[in-house]
């Protein structure tokens, strides 16, 4: 009984662990998600934006027009270590690796926190953890 106690109590002195997430360089990102074909994209348009626009399209405008459509519609997930973003397939692969970072920020939704990376280009990449993450600089502190 004693040893337990004092293994618990060992537990509860310890530190909280600190990882620290910094920003990755987009020359290593690769493209995961296909690009949707122009076919894809149109049946697609056709699809959400038929008779059912009434109960999908509320607020965004993704209905508008085709154009408007695939400005939001055609894109891929494209991963950088733990980092994922869906970039637009408009972009190139070389736009896409040559971007630099802008800036980085931090935020909780729910049980969840959101690092997400802003590059040039209009590129944003993000990883989640359960973990609370502070910027502190050029990194994020993420504490369990």
């Amino acid at each position: 009984m004693i040893r337990r106690l004092a293994f618990a109590l060992c537990l509860v002195a310890l530190p909280a662990v600190a990882a620290e997430v910094t920003c990755p360089d987009l020359s290593a990102a690769q493209q995961v998600g296909n690009c949707a074909s122009e076919e894809e994209l149109k049946f697609g348009f056709t699809g959400y934006c038929s008779d059912n626009q009434r109960l999908y399209d509320k607020e965004d405008g993704t209905c508008l027009s085709l154009d408007h459509y695939k400005k939001i519609k055609d894109v891929a997930l494209w991963e950088a270590g733990e980092f994922q973003g869906f970039l637009h397939c408009s972009k190139s692969a070389e736009t896409i690796k040559a971007s630099k970072l802008k800036h980085m920020g931090a935020l909780r939704v729910g049980a969840m926190t959101r690092v997400v990376c802003s590059y040039d280009n209009g590129l944003d990449l993000t990883y989640r953890t359960k973990a609370a993450c502070t910027v502190e600089g050029n990194k994020a502190v993420c504490k369990d």
